[in-house]
């Protein structure tokens, strides 16, 4: 093989891993609408310390306080509406929050009050989300759990505290059996 050839395969081999990497980078948020998802790795976390302070106003213009909800498990979940698996994962958030013993409260920091609105017609969802267009919400979950993908649920028990952080779609009978074992976990 002559020496041309041998560089020519070595600059092929070279673009493909390049533009294998560059496939496999996540999108920067503020150039692409794509999102960074995790893969629905569940991890239980069931601290025993200060309930999880979270707050702020909802696209709807109400006050949104975790605190306002003691007794019930909250999940907690990010989203935005052209999220993929954040849509996915949508009718199974609404039937949770169907229970008494439930409510969803949503964090979305990338749409305006009409994208949101509009996904919750189109999901008939009826339970809250921040606006975090300031990302003072995200910033104060970064202080007690990262964040590291949309959508994430964050499963708090009936006392407020973190019970379980799910990175990724959120399966029903995996959110099912979590806010089963947060109720058993202060009953």
């Amino acid at each position: 093989m002559t020496r041309t050839a041998r560089l020519a395969i070595l600059a092929a081999i070279v673009v493909a891993v390049v533009l294998w990497l560059v496939a496999c980078a996540p999108p920067d948020a503020a150039d692409s609408p794509g999102y960074v998802s995790g893969d629905g790795t569940v991890s239980i976390i069931a601290d025993d310390g200060e309930p999880l302070a979270l707050a702020g106003t909802s696209f709807a213009g109400e006050p949104v306080d975790v605190a306002d909800h003691r007794g019930q498990v909250v999940l907690v979940n990010t989203w935005y509406a052209s999220c993929p698996p954040c849509r996915a994962e949508a009718p199974d958030l609404v039937e949770l929050d169907a229970r008494d013993d439930v409510q969803v409260i949503g964090v979305n920091g990338r749409d305006d009050a009409p994208t949101a609105l509009a996904f919750d017609r189109t999901f008939a969802v009826e339970y809250p989300s921040i606006d975090d267009a300031d990302g003072a919400a995200t910033a104060a979950l970064q202080g007690v759990v990262a964040m590291n993908a949309v959508p994430t649920t964050l499963v708090l028990d009936t006392e407020g505290r973190l019970y379980a952080r799910v990175i990724g779609r959120a399966e029903a009978s995996t959110l099912a059996a979590l806010v089963d074992d947060a109720l058993a976990r202060d009953a």
